[in-house]
């Protein structure tokens, strides 16, 4: 199915008129089971989400394994305007302490576990920072997280992580979140008393693929660190990577559990296969399998910011536009952990050409 770029603004008015009649049809397709059925089905779950019902995983399984596509998509995009606006958030990352990290996971090029040949640093001097995060908000960002490769900060780097964060909101006066693996509750109350907007801890995959991708650490334990985040009154930004080998069934069982935790932040991100790790030949997701994500999510939380983040420009031709227009409503710019990214300005102007606005 060829999924064709919508070039007219979402009608704020449109009222399709519901039926419950439907019918289930199972085909085995590839890997997957696809339902044919009405696309009224969407468009009934559409408005239930617009009512303010939180929709079942039944009913998040009958969307994800949906052949109407455009149907998904389009109704996605709905739920996000009428939610959000026009409005996508812009964010940048500064990888402040980079690769050596102690855990195995098997996405990861900054993995000691894994010889991918990527430059490595401990933590970056303050200054450098700073200037870092005023060059963000200059280009037009509107967040900035701050991510380091480590299990969990040590009691001294926490220290200066600390003074950084001060330095920033002294300095510059851009959001900042931050992404430095496992917390104390001590460490995560500092972190909101210092104005740290956002916690961005990942649960990478789904529960029963996650044995899979790390042993050094649990599922649980991630759920842990974003209980401890939430426990001190920070915002939660959270999600995984698809495309890993996992099943359309384990993205519906990531979608499932995000759903649960309700995150202010969803980050999607699509594995870009890092020669010398685990996965360096893992075959990439399809566009359908990233779309049919992405607009799942928006049905399971409306009221989430869902950003595309990793992967982005490798994966997509069109940088995200077709995202944008099913569910997304944020990017990450100008680079990534250990892959470059589009400039600002070039992911500025797409959001404009779709008719859509960055925050300021």
């Amino acid at each position: 199915m060829v999924l064709s770029r919508r070039s007219k603004k979402y009608q704020k008015n449109c009222k399709p008129q519901f039926r419950t009649r439907l019918t289930f049809e199972i085909l085995i397709n590839a890997n997957f089971l696809t339902i044919t059925m009405s696309p009224q089905v969407i468009l009934e779950l559409e408005k239930k989400v617009l009512n303010g019902q939180k929709l079942e995983t039944s009913e998040l399984g009958q969307l994800i394994n949906t052949e109407h596509l455009t149907t998904l998509s389009d109704s996605a995009n709905r739920i996000t305007r009428m939610c959000h606006g026009n409005k996508i958030d812009v964010e940048q990352l500064a990888n402040i302490k980079k690769n050596y990290c102690s855990e195995d996971c098997v996405f990861c090029g900054q993995s000691a576990f894994f010889n991918t040949g990527i430059d490595s640093y401990q933590l970056l001097p303050a200054n450098e920072i700073l200037e870092m995060a005023k060059k963000a908000k200059t280009e037009g960002a509107q967040s900035y997280c701050l991510v380091a490769a480590w299990r969990q900060p040590s009691e001294s780097d926490f220290i200066k992580v600390c003074d950084i964060i001060s330095l920033i909101r002294e300095k510059v006066g851009i959001s900042i979140e931050c992404s430095l693996g496992f917390l104390t509750i001590e460490q995560a109350r500092k972190l909101k008393e210092l104005g740290v907007k956002r916690y961005n801890h990942n649960l990478e995959t789904a529960r029963s693929k996650f044995p899979q991708i790390c042993t050094t650490h649990t599922y649980q334990d991630r759920l842990d660190t974003l209980e401890i985040a939430r426990k001190a009154g920070l915002e939660l930004c959270t999600g995984g990577i698809i495309g890993m080998g996992e099943t359309r069934e384990q993205r519906l069982e990531l979608v499932a559990d995000l759903a649960k935790i309700e995150p202010e932040e969803v980050t999607i991100n699509l594995l870009v296969a890092i020669p010398g790790t685990p996965l360096e030949l893992q075959t990439p997701i399809s566009f359908e399998e990233i779309l049919r994500v992405f607009a799942v999510t928006r049905f399971a939380l409306p009221k989430s910011i869902i950003k595309i983040s990793g992967g982005r420009e490798v994966h997509l031709e069109d940088s995200g536009e077709e995202l944008l227009l099913s569910g997304a409503n944020g990017i990450i710019s100008a680079g990534y952990l250990t892959l470059g990214g589009n400039p600002m300005k070039k992911d500025l102007e797409m959001i404009k050409k779709i008719n859509l606005e960055a925050k300021a």
